[in-house]
């Protein structure tokens, strides 16, 4: 939740966060829930969207892989959007966080989505219908309703993470918690849906071209490890495959003349060199949010910046032509191993050439914010500061950050939401 509202009110100023709130602060509803940042409040759903961009649009939100993946914690606004309705206390957030993680997680371990043509939405549809089910103590009957309600109108096609990627990028899992929140609402007040939106004939599983059966693993719990435990917090605003490669280029950065760059090759696991292998536009980005999914870009930037921020993706960075030259002077290639390690492993090599022949070599299998290699609590509360502090005070960070240390013992989420206005 730290790092989830920390990269929320980071994306507060985006155009697409802005639109969103223009929307949302419109809607009024006698069951109102706050927009993060504002004194505003909207409907659940509306709430809950407007939320999601602000969290998503960074792109510095948690990520999980298995053979699947996405970023879980893109959920988190659906739980507080109706705890803050309901005034529910922060034990029963966390709960439903965490049920919300278990869903995404293991239906991701069993299906990956961007393999059939959908986007990881997909999965958030179910998740942030159980984490808001949970919070609304809706029964069994009425959550297997709220399930089938989110899933059935609201497939989201995989054309969201194609070629020059648009602002709905930062947006598509938004709406999928928006859907979640107005299937919870039906549901807990009687509303039907079918009976097998999963494995019945036209069902998820059919109509996604999943041709085996999708068994889930036994949820957390007890011996049983929970899935929110395996995800990757990211240690800069930019996608999951970026972190390695960015880690590395920094390091290099201290060891190579950059004026005196020859080559710079660089060797990871087949889902990240495929998109720039098939994605012209990975090697000239036009928008943000393609340069933020773009090795070579942020590798350049990083050589040439020596940092990653939210600053790093402005039209005008973007369209530096000094980033050409570096990127001119980059491979990207699968290396058959690191594909066969992945997604235990994040594999990644750079090896930068200078015109004397000379070469500095970097390698990690685990980028910052894995599991394997943490952010500590004081990493994740700078990181919070980082993205934070361009928009609300060092004392707002500060006291935002006691209360959600705190979550656990929190009657409500009133003083989290006060602290955070901008």
């Amino acid at each position: 939740v730290v790092d989830t509202l920390g990269c929320a009110i980071g994306g507060y100023l985006s155009e697409p966060a802005k639109i969103a709130r223009r929307l949302a602060s419109s809607v009024t509803s006698t069951a109102p829930s706050r927009i993060i940042g504002t004194q505003d409040y909207s409907s659940l759903d509306m709430a809950g969207f407007a939320n999601g961009v602000m969290v998503r649009c960074l792109d510095c939100n948690d990520a999980y892989y298995s053979p699947g993946g996405g970023h879980p914690s893109d959920m988190i606004p659906a739980p507080l959007a109706v705890a803050d309705t309901l005034e529910r206390d922060g034990r029963t957030v966390i709960t439903a966080i965490a049920l919300a993680y278990e869903v995404f997680c293991r239906l991701s371990d069993q299906v990956v989505t961007s393999d059939l043509g959908w986007d990881y939405g997909l999965f958030c549809l179910a998740g942030a219908a159980c984490a808001a089910g949970k919070v609304l103590d809706l029964n069994q009957d009425q959550m297997g309703h709220a399930i089938s309600l989110a899933l059935t109108p609201s497939l989201p096609l995989g054309t969201t993470r194609v070629g020059e990627l648009p602002m709905w990028k930062g947006c598509a899992t938004a709406s999928s918690i928006r859907s979640a929140l107005f299937a919870a609402q039906l549901a807990a007040e009687g509303m039907t849906g079918p009976n097998n939106p999963f494995e019945g004939a036209k069902g998820l599983w059919e109509q996604s071209g999943v041709t085996g059966p999708v068994i889930l693993d036994r949820f957390g719990g007890g011996d049983t490890p929970f899935r929110i435990n395996e995800t990757t917090f990211k240690y800069y605003p930019s996608q999951i495959h970026t972190q390695s490669p960015v880690g590395l280029a920094l390091e290099l950065r201290q060891r190579v003349d950059l004026s005196q760059i020859d080559s710079i090759s660089i060797k990871s696991y087949r889902s990240a060199v495929s998109s720039p292998a098939t994605e012209p536009e990975k090697w000239s980005p036009k928008t943000r949010e393609t340069a933020d999914h773009s090795i070579p870009y942020t590798v350049a930037v990083a050589l040439i910046d020596g940092a990653i921020t939210p600053q790093s993706f402005t039209a005008e960075r973007i369209s530096d032509p000094a980033l050409r030259i570096l990127l001119d002077k980059m491979t990207m290639t699968e290396d058959p191993d690191f594909t066969r390690r992945y997604s235990q492993e994040y594999n990644c090599r750079i090896e930068i050439k200078d015109k004397s022949g000379q070469s500095a070599v970097a390698e990690t299998s685990f980028p910052k914010g894995h599991r394997h290699n943490p952010l500590s609590d004081a990493e994740l509360s700078a990181k919070f500061r980082g993205l934070a502090r361009p928009t609300i005070t060092d004392q707002q960070c500060a006291e935002a950050l006691d209360l959600l240390w705190r979550l656990e013992d929190l009657p409500n989420l009133q003083g989290v939401y006060d602290s955070l206005i901008v």
